[in-house]
């Protein structure tokens, strides 16, 4: 008998991101952070409310994974990526390009699988 685990937060952002776009969390101060947070980062502020993920991103820093871990190890070779999307950066696999993405390039965010485990995650794709 298999089951899925539900990591609450993180799942409803990965839910979001397939539904409408996704969104990111904001505290009174400008911050921002993504789920499953329940305190700002920065300030240290409770007080977080939703706002909507801006529909494209910029790569920071990419780099190919060559020898993966046991939970990535069928996916090896892959490109993982840090995005900028405003007041948040968020973390994913690339998919769509045999080339490593450079700094500056512009994205959009999805959610794609794993091949090892074939776990949702996030996914950039070049725009």
């Amino acid at each position: 008998m298999s089951f899925e685990m539900r990591h609450d937060g993180y799942d409803d952002l990965l839910d979001a991101i397939e539904e409408d776009g996704g969104y990111y969390l904001a505290c009174p101060n400008g911050h921002g952070t993504v789920p499953p947070r329940r305190v700002c980062p920065d300030c240290g502020s409770r007080e977080l409310t939703e706002r909507p993920l801006p529909e494209k991103g910029e790569i920071l820093a990419a780099t190919t994974i060559s020898v993966a871990g046991p939970q990535f190890e069928d996916d090896a070779p892959y490109v993982t990526a840090i995005a900028d999307f405003g007041n948040v950066r968020l973390t994913g696999l690339v998919r769509g390009s045999d080339a490593e993405p450079s700094p500056g390039d512009a994205v959009v965010v999805g959610i794609g699988e794993t091949v090892t485990e074939n776990e949702r995650a996030l996914v950039f794709r070049l725009d």
